[in-house]
C-alpha cells in the first residue's frame, strides 16, 4: 500500500523518448497505461504527483554537436519535448523542467524546477514528503539518477519497476541501474506489491523483465 507522506515522481514521459522519437526507448510507449494506473492510484488517496521533463535549449553540451553523448532531443517548445498524448496528467500535478542550462546534463529529477523556480527537493519538503515513488524513462539514466539523489537527500525511494524502461546503450545497463538503485537503499515495487495491504515484498533482479 502507499505509505503516508508519499509522492509520485513521473520521469520524462515525452515524445522524443518514445519509439520513433529522437532518442526513443524501446517499448517506452508500452508503459504508458501502467504509469497512468499509478497516477490514478496516487490521485485517489490523494498524494502529490510530480512530472519531470527534459527542456533543452537548441545548443547544449548534452548534444553531440556540442561534444555531448546524445542527438538533439526534447528541445524547448517542440513536439518532441511534449508529453505523450496518452499520458494522464491531473490538473493538480506539478510539472518541473530540467536541462535548461546549456552547460549541464541534468539527468536527475532533482535538477528540475517549476515555473516559480522551486526545485523538486524544495517541493517535496513543502509537502512533507518522506517517501518518493518513481517511474518513467529511462531506467538507466534519469530514473536511476533521480532514485540515487532521492536516497542521497534522505528520502525513502521506491522505483516502480513495471513502469520504467531502459535505453540500454550497453546491453547490461538496465541490470546495472537496478543494482545501483538497490545498493543505495531503493525498494523495487510493481503495481501488485503496491496494492498489497500487508507489507512490501522486494522483487529480485531475476523476477524483473527489463
Amino acid at each position: 500500500m502507499i505509505k503516508a507522506n508519499s509522492a509520485l515522481l513521473v520521469v520524462d514521459m515525452q515524445n522524443d523518448f518514445m519509439p520513433g522519437g529522437a532518442l526513443g526507448v524501446v517499448e517506452g510507449d508500452t508503459i504508458i497505461p501502467r504509469v497512468n494506473e499509478y497516477v490514478r492510484l496516487f490521485e485517489e488517496h490523494p498524494h502529490p504527483i510530480f512530472y519531470t521533463r527534459d527542456w533543452h535549449p537548441p545548443k547544449t553540451i548534452h548534444f553531440i554537436a556540442q561534444g555531448g553523448p546524445w542527438p538533439p532531443h526534447c528541445v524547448q517548445g517542440t513536439w518532441g519535448a511534449a508529453f505523450h498524448q496518452d499520458m494522464h496528467i491531473p490538473q493538480e500535478a506539478i510539472i518541473l523542467s530540467k536541462g535548461m542550462d546549456p552547460n549541464e546534463d541534468a539527468y536527475s529529477g532533482f535538477h528540475a524546477r517549476d515555473e516559480q523556480g522551486r526545485y523538486l527537493e524544495d517541493l517535496l519538503r513543502e509537502y512533507s514528503v518522506a517517501h518518493v515513488y518513481i517511474c518513467g524513462l529511462a531506467l538507466d539514466y534519469c530514473v536511476k539518477w533521480s532514485s540515487v539523489d532521492a536516497a542521497d537527500k534522505g528520502f525513502h525511494m521506491y522505483p516502480l519497476i513495471d513502469a520504467s524502461r531502459a535505453v540500454n546503450v550497453k546491453i547490461h545497463d538496465a541490470e546495472l541501474a537496478v543494482e545501483e538503485i538497490v545498493r543505495v537503499g531503493g525498494t523495487l515495487l510493481t503495481i501488485e506489491w503496491l496494492r498489497e495491504p500487508t507489507g512490501e515484498a522486494i522483487p529480485t533482479a531475476r523476477e524483473l523483465d527489463l
